[in-house]
C-alpha cells in the first residue's frame, strides 16, 4: 500500500518523540466525508452570499445552525472510523500514542 499522498483513504501516524510511525490503514467512509465536506463548504458559501445581501438576520443564523450541525454529523462519521480502524489497529500493536491523540482531539472537537 502507499502513503497519504497516493491514496486520501490510508494514514500514517508518526510517533510523538518524531519516530515514523509503520501503522497503516483504510478508512472507509474518506468518500463519504469528503462528499460531505463539499456539501458543507457549499452551504457556507450559500450563507456567505445571505450575509454579502442584507438577508435577514434570523435566516442567516438558522443556517449557520445548519452548517453547524452538517461539520459536527460529519465530525462524528470521522471519529467513528478512526475508532473503528485506528483505534482497533492501535490496541491490536500495542501502540498508546493514537489512544493519546484520539483524547486530544475529542477535547477539542466537544468545545
Amino acid at each position: 500500500m502507499s502513503h497519504t499522498q497516493d491514496n486520501p483513504s490510508i494514514h500514517t501516524h508518526k510517533k510523538e518523540i518524531g519516530h515514523e510511525h509503520h501503522h497503516t490503514h483504510e478508512h472507509t467512509q474518506t468518500r463519504a466525508v469528503i462528499n460531505r465536506l463539499s456539501r458543507a463548504i457549499g452551504h457556507l458559501e450559500s450563507v456567505k452570499r445571505m450575509v454579502e445581501n442584507g438577508q435577514d438576520c434570523s435566516e442567516v443564523l438558522i443556517q449557520l445552525a445548519a452548517v453547524r450541525s452538517a461539520l459536527t454529523n460529519t465530525g462524528k462519521i470521522i471519529l467513528q472510523d478512526h475508532i473503528e480502524h485506528c483505534i482497533v489497529d492501535a490496541i491490536e500493536s500495542d501502540d498508546p500514542v493514537p489512544m493519546k491523540q484520539l483524547k486530544k482531539a475529542i477535547e477539542q472537537f466537544i468545545k
